[in-house]
């Protein structure tokens, strides 16, 4: 079992404690550094625009952020959970994840999603669509992206997104490309798509419904061709230790219920010491490779250094 870190980037505002948004990013900084050093596979950060409940707080833009940290660091990977195809155009989006690729010395890991917070879209400029408009706009760009990644020219005439003799120069470093991640749990089109183009996936749910959803993925995957096991099996889920069970529940971020379905603390890595070594378990028997954390306290090095001394390898 793989453990990365979903960073925070005030979208749950995180940083509500600070006032010195240069104080926010230093605490991001050291975040980073400690996971470099700890061993944690991955630190991956969520493309949002503005804050999960309305406010005021800062947000930090997730692809800067990700650049910025990938000078900081040296071993740990860095991407995103995830980035929404609708703020930027597909071709752009490539040439930028080949640069930060170059950048990281080959650390890249480009996760991509249709997007889903309606309010990003709307304050920032953007069309929502529906949910199918948003899926097929992901299926186009996801095609682009890769062909940019690996073609010396792409053309791309489709519904939504139009490439005509695009070169990409630097593709990155990464063969035969970036590796690609595609998020989300919708059985009948996302991971299909996952399916047909990803190098992994991402759930955020428990462990029977991951173990359901990766089961609908392995037949997706005979379906279009795929071998299901050159997809790495990834979910995000929340930690929060405590002495006691109940007392671990009563801390879960009020924000949480806005990203995991369902009763967060009955699966999440929630609980005594005990209670999380059990779910973490579970986790591995379903077939995770790989625990995305969102620490109970995100900015805090402390929660993410000694969740590295009791479980990161």
């Amino acid at each position: 079992m793989k453990f990365s870190i979903f960073l925070p980037t005030g979208f749950a505002q995180e940083f509500a404690g600070f006032t010195d948004p240069v104080a926010a990013y230093f605490r991001l900084t050291e975040i980073a550094k400690l996971a470099d050093d700890a061993g944690y596979h991955a630190l991956l950060a969520p493309d949002h625009l503005t804050t999960v409940l309305p406010s005021n707080e800062m947000v930090f833009e997730a692809w800067t952020l990700i650049t910025a940290l990938a000078r900081e660091t040296s071993n740990v990977r860095i991407g995103q959970l995830v980035t929404a195809n609708g703020y930027r155009n597909p071709a752009l989006q490539a040439k930028m994840a080949s640069t930060v690729d170059v950048i990281s010395g080959g650390r890249l890991d480009f996760g991509i999603g249709a997007g889903w917070l309606e309010p990003d879209h709307l304050q920032y400029g953007y069309d929502f669509g529906t949910t199918g408009e948003r899926l097929r706009k992901l299926d186009e760009a996801v095609q682009i992206i890769l062909s940019l990644w690996t073609e010396k020219k792409t053309t791309f005439e489709g519904r939504y997104h139009q490439v005509r003799d695009a070169v990409n120069e630097p593709k990155g470093v990464q063969r035969p490309h970036i590796p690609l991640m595609i998020a989300g749990g919708g059985e009948k089109v996302t991971l299909r798509l996952a399916a047909r183009y990803g190098d992994a996936c991402n759930i955020m749910d428990s462990p029977e419904v991951a173990k359901r959803k990766f089961a609908v993925l392995r037949d997706h995957c005979q379906d279009v061709g795929r071998d299901y096991g050159a997809i790495n099996r990834t979910v995000t889920t929340l930690c929060v230790i405590r002495d006691t069970d109940a007392e671990a529940r009563s801390l879960i971020p009020l924000s949480s219920k806005f990203v995991f379905p369902g009763d967060l603390g009955s699966y999440g890595l929630v609980g005594t010491l005990d209670t999380v070594k059990k779910r973490i378990a579970a986790y591995e028997e379903a077939g995770v490779q790989e625990l995305i954390v969102y620490f109970e306290d995100p900015t805090s090095v402390r929660q993410v250094a000694e969740f590295a001394q009791l479980f990161v390898r």
